[in-house]
């Protein structure tokens, strides 16, 4: 009785369980496996693969550990990627990822049916990982497109791609989370799935159960270089608007507020009057920027972006990326322990490697340590009951980082000298000793700490 019982709650179990292969029968045709080649680099240099500066730093540190070195004055083979897209419209149009065709001379798009086309790079867009290529076709089959904006937790959804090389793989799961921010990666709302992805799936569709794309695979999370169970796709909401513009016009605009913020911790949240910790506290205006422009200041904390909630600091970033250049933005904050609603003309996000002017009374930098400073505000001396100090804004690649420094820790004492201001920091540590141990009271949460180093320059 006992095993009837099981073998009914059973096959009701399986009965609930979706049927992919109308999905995959109607889909399949649209996916395309994608390779790329790219002139074969000087002898005695690293082959690796022609995307491997745009890949991400999880999928760079496999593929540096796992492709050998070529001996010494062997001609190299032109490098190969191999990743996967899809066909968007009949014209042939195909979305993929950057960090697939990036830097290649060559891109071959293979179809369901074998046969290989070289395609045209449109456009790319680094910043979300989209790239849009142009097939000389017409005819072909296309994707249905689906909103991301109405993926929940919970969802199936279908990948299908090319893994090392397997020309159109098909693996299901569901949705983990929406909205996810990657470090970064600030600009793209992940959907985060456990979907099973590995190196080459890049690029290629996410389905919902309707047969609708509503993501670009794009990253995996791993500690081996393969699926551990978090992969992340671009949501097909933003990859689209990416398309469109990389069609007309040949690159993509988004909106900028040119401010560096943090999270708000249990603390803050209280110093600063709000019900819990929540919002992007403003730890610097850049001089000349929109938020300068606006009225926005160093200490504000910014809630919402017309009507959107900033839960977490991350979701400042991409909610002003949407907002186009020369547009108003209303930003509810709180100031002094007031709600307040500004009126923000939202800028143009500045080219990668353009420079931006910061202001030199709120923050110093340091190349020494290897640390970006802003002076702190007069709430936190308050809440940290303290006369003077500096926040970190920024730890970039030097003694900080490799001390464990971290944006937020509050530096009160540098080499026995009491810091009080962005100015005072600079002085001392352009002046710290060469091969001598020096010491820092750095607070953390609260809680203070003396931490010893050396400069080895």
């Amino acid at each position: 009785m006992f095993g009837l019982v099981l073998l009914v709650k059973t096959a009701a179990a399986n009965a609930q369980l979706p049927d992919f292969t109308p999905l995959v029968e109607s889909a399949s045709p649209a996916v395309v496996n994608i390779s790329t080649k790219q002139k074969a680099p000087a002898p005695g240099a690293n082959p690796h693969f022609p995307d491997l500066e745009g890949l991400p730093p999880i999928f760079r540190e496999f593929f540096e550990r796992s492709i050998p070195e070529m001996p010494h004055g062997r001609q190299q083979p032109d490098a190969q990627s191999l990743g996967s897209g899809f066909i968007i419209s009949n014209d042939g149009y195909v979305l993929t990822n950057n960090h697939v065709v990036a830097d290649a001379d060559e891109i071959i798009v293979r179809l369901p049916d074998r046969s290989e086309m070289e395609a045209t790079l449109v456009g790319a867009d680094p910043r979300t990982d989209v790239a849009l290529l142009k097939l000389d076709a017409s005819g072909l089959p296309t994707v249905k497109l689906g909103k991301s904006s109405s993926l929940k937790a919970g969802e199936w959804v279908l990948a299908i791609g090319s893994p090392f090389g397997f020309d159109h793989t098909v693996t299901a799961g569901i949705v983990s989370a929406t909205g996810r921010n990657l470090p970064n990666e600030s600009y793209v709302p992940f959907i985060q799935t456990d979907v099973a992805i590995n190196p080459g799936n890049s690029g290629g569709p996410l389905f919902n159960l309707q047969g609708e794309v509503v993501g670009i695979n794009s990253q995996i999370f791993t500690r081996s270089g393969g699926f551990m169970g978090l992969s992340f796709a671009i949501p097909i909401d933003i990859a689209m608007d990416v398309a469109d513009q990389l069609r007309t016009d040949g690159k993509v605009s988004r909106g900028w507020l040119g401010v560096v913020i943090q999270d708000v911790n249990r603390g803050l949240a209280e110093s600063f009057g709000l019900e819990r910790p929540a919002g992007a506290l403003v730890a610097q205006v850049l001089d000349g920027g929109p938020a300068a422009k606006g009225g926005l200041r160093v200490g504000d904390v910014i809630l919402s972006v017309d009507g959107s909630n900033i839960d977490m600091s991350a979701d400042l970033p991409h909610l002003i990326g949407t907002i186009k250049p020369d547009s108003e933005a209303k930003l509810g904050i709180v100031r002094d322990g007031d709600r307040q609603t500004l009126i923000v003309r939202i800028g143009a996000m500045p080219e990668e490697g353009e420079r931006v002017a910061t202001s030199e009374s709120t923050e110093k930098s340091s190349n020494r340590l290897g640390v970006k400073v802003s002076e702190l505000t007069a709430e936190q001396k308050s809440s940290l009951d303290l006369p003077g100090g500096v926040v970190i804004t920024e730890v970039m690649n030097g003694p900080a980082a490799m001390i464990g420094l971290r944006p937020g820790d509050v530096i009160t004492h540098l080499a026995n000298q009491a810091i009080d201001t962005a100015s005072t920091f600079a002085r001392v540590a352009e002046q710290l000793p060469k091969n001598r141990s020096v010491s820092m009271r750095v607070l953390r949460q609260g809680r203070a700490s003396f931490i010893t180093f050396k400069l080895a320059e």
